[in-house]
């Protein structure tokens, strides 16, 4: 592995900065795993179909490549990583483990795995090991399973490479996930930023060491890179105030911001991370869904005098956006859809586009009414298909985790 030439370093001081490079993992095998006994454990609604969902994201990735944005794709790499073999068996030790698919085959599953390509391998680790892919092995485990249960489980929500880590500044966050199945994500991803040469340098603000700090969990999804000193961070479903407080700590203490504003969600489905009801649009506009975000509490957050945490109750919600963004006033797009419609199309992630630039995003093709209140007011607005991959609950910025973007 070898540096990229010229070496630009990751940087992400805003929502709307220039989108020069970012994180995609194209969807794989791991979505084949997905069944109607296992998706509500994988935190799936519904059945994909897998070869679509791929022909879909392949198109966004396609639009994002035309807009001159820099595509890293996670799997190529890890892949990148697993060339080095004392790295791929520490990345192994760690994932297929005793407690996973017990002491008995633990061995013979690591072997197996160990024998693959890089490629290969990171794709097992992504989608999963099944009995029938490892062969007759020995123990309890193997005896009381189905030839297509999961020795490892597989990663079916790692299509949404926006929620195990964010870029903020010139570090990275990476998120101590809620779900348990989701978990191994972030270790795949804090494993890509310290070896490989891509991120050579950047520092960690937060979960540098794999511990659990369980229920102290947030999720990428929830953090928005508000301003150039400011964050807006959810509490959500799968963000708690004890993990915001402890991200707040390490961002302060490392100087890299001054203000977030913690925003109180609906602990429900339709609202699971604050960019699935708000994202930045514009430098001084937000598109938000006005039926959850009228009567949010925020909370500002800064440092007092004797160094700790210091929080006030902001007077509403859209003047906690204007303070965390830095600006005296921020305006906001509220689709004044009927109720039917609005819930729908926040349904399918409507609201959860991601900019290109100041003043121009991708959102899913299926959302017209709300891509046309975007466009009268004056956002240029880039469509991908979107038959299959709303199934899955996520829409373009939760697609994305991006790496650099330029300055305003």
């Amino acid at each position: 592995m070898t540096r990229p030439d010229p070496f630009v370093r990751p940087s992400v001081r805003s929502e709307v900065g220039p989108l020069e490079a970012v994180l995609l993992h194209r969807p794989g095998a791991e979505l084949t795993r997905i069944t109607p006994s296992n998706m509500d454990e994988l935190l799936f609604d519904e059945l994909l179909w897998v070869e679509h969902a791929q022909a879909e994201h392949d198109a966004f990735a396609g639009v994002l490549g035309d807009a001159g944005v820099e595509v890293l794709h996670l799997e190529d790499l890890l892949a990148d990583v697993l060339t080095d073999q004392t790295l791929a068996e520490q990345i192994v030790a760690r994932h297929v483990t005793t407690a996973v698919c017990g002491p008995q085959v633990v061995d013979r599953v690591r072997a197996v795995l160990l024998d693959d390509l890089p490629a290969q391998l990171a794709g097992h680790l992504i989608a999963g090991v099944t009995l029938e892919e490892i062969g007759v092995a020995g123990g309890l485990v193997t005896a009381a399973s189905e030839p297509t249960e999961p020795l490892v489980p597989p990663l079916p929500n790692l299509v949404f490479s926006r929620d195990a880590s964010a870029w903020i500044g010139e570090g990275v966050a990476l998120a101590p996930m809620n779900r348990p199945v989701r978990r191994r994500e972030t270790d795949l991803v804090r494993t890509i930023y310290r070896e490989h040469p891509r991120f050579d340098g950047a520092p960690v603000w937060f979960g540098d060491e794999p511990n659990d700090t369980f229920p102290a969990t947030f999720e990428g999804g929830d953090v928005l890179v508000v301003g150039d000193r400011g964050l807006a961070v959810g509490l959500s479903e799968r963000t708690t105030p004890s993990g915001v407080e402890m991200l707040a700590t390490r961002l302060f203490a490392a100087g890299v911001v001054d203000r977030i504003l913690a925003v109180s969600l609906p602990k429900v489905r339709a609202a699971m991370h604050l960019d699935t009801i708000v994202t930045q649009v514009d430098v001084a506009t937000f598109l938000t869904y006005p039926k959850m975000t009228r009567e949010l509490r925020a909370f500002q957050l800064t440092i007092d005098a004797a160094g700790g945490l210091r929080v006030d109750q902001a007077a509403s919600f859209r003047d906690g956006l204007a303070w965390a963004t830095g600006l005296d006033h921020v305006e906001v797009i509220e689709p004044a859809l009927g109720s039917i419609r609005a819930e729908r199309e926040q349904w399918n992630d409507a609201n959860n586009t991601l900019a290109l630039r100041p003043g121009e995003v991708i959102a899913y093709e299926r959302n017209v009414a709300t891509n046309e209140i975007l466009d009268d007011a004056g956002i240029t607005v880039h469509t991908i298909p979107s038959f299959e991959l709303p199934r899955g609950r996520g829409g373009p910025r939760c697609m994305t985790c991006p790496v650099r973007r330029g300055a305003l």
